[in-house]
């Protein structure tokens, strides 16, 4: 069988896609640590592991993301936003602006659903309008990461957030709370806070139907639901959004092989 593998280091999280014949046979994730040679081995060695193939059956390694360069057996590295249109393509072909949130920047781009990238941009380097402002408020609030968004939906008097920077919004959450306000109606105005960014780099870009969500912060139920009311329309998001950077760095792989 021919395997072909894509690897996306992230600065926080990094995801491996080994992809067969049939299509993708196994994924695995992890956090990228300090030293991202070891974290892509360790990717490596897992999903071959898993998958019970042997080293030799991997024809070609694309490596992406924000330590695509200290994957040192990858075969070739592409940009995410390559690998991001490569992989929603192959997810979900309809979709035309996508909307990847990852640690630290927001993507927007506009794809014509066979991979190509139209369009993009990134958001500014504060972490205000990325995900790890979730982080930053998850915690002051002492909860996990993971939880926010279901306790969100529980909000019955959302708060307006004032300021979009990580640093202000962890000092004004902090006052919000002495004043007792709930956690559902924080995070709720939080998403609200972060989905209007989205927004605002989304019609710079030019927004076309279907829009999709993903990266780590689509795993956020609250904050795709808060992006789908600013747009007034659903927002897409596939399986397991945070590998699809991987899963178009594997398909890039297997369609180098094949010409």
């Amino acid at each position: 069988m021919i395997l072909t593998l894509g690897i996306d280091i992230g600065s926080a999280q990094s995801k491996g896609m080994l992809l067969g014949e049939e299509g993708p046979l196994n994924s695995f994730e992890c956090a990228s640590g300090v030293d991202f040679k070891r974290t892509a081995l360790r990717i490596q060695e897992e999903l071959l592991s898993r998958s019970g193939k042997s080293l030799d059956e991997i024809k070609r390694t694309v490596a992406t993301g924000y330590g695509s360069k200290s994957v040192v057996f990858a075969d070739d590295m592409r940009p995410d936003i390559v690998c991001l249109a490569k992989g929603i393509s192959s997810l979900l072909p309809t979709v035309r602006t996508l909307i990847d949130v990852g640690d630290l920047y927001t993507k927007i781009l506009r794809t014509d659903g066979n991979g190509q990238v139209h369009n993009f941009l990134l958001s500014g380097k504060c972490a205000g309008g990325s995900g790890r402002i979730l982080q930053v408020i998850a915690k002051v609030l002492q909860i996990k990461v993971e939880d926010i968004g279901e306790l969100s939906l529980k909000s019955k008097k959302r708060v307006e957030f004032s300021t979009g920077c990580a640093v202000f919004a962890e000092s004004e959450a902090i006052s919000r709370l002495s004043q007792e306000v709930t956690k559902e109606d924080l995070l709720a105005g939080l998403h609200r806070a972060l989905a209007a960014q989205f927004n605002s780099l989304a019609e710079r870009v030019g927004i076309e139907m279907d829009v999709a969500m993903t990266g780590g912060g689509a795993k956020d139920i609250g904050l795709v639901q808060s992006f789908s009311e600013i747009r007034k329309h659903p927002i897409l998001v596939p399986p397991n959004p945070q590998m699809t950077a991987a899963l178009g760095a594997a398909i890039i792989a297997r369609e180098s092989l094949t010409g």
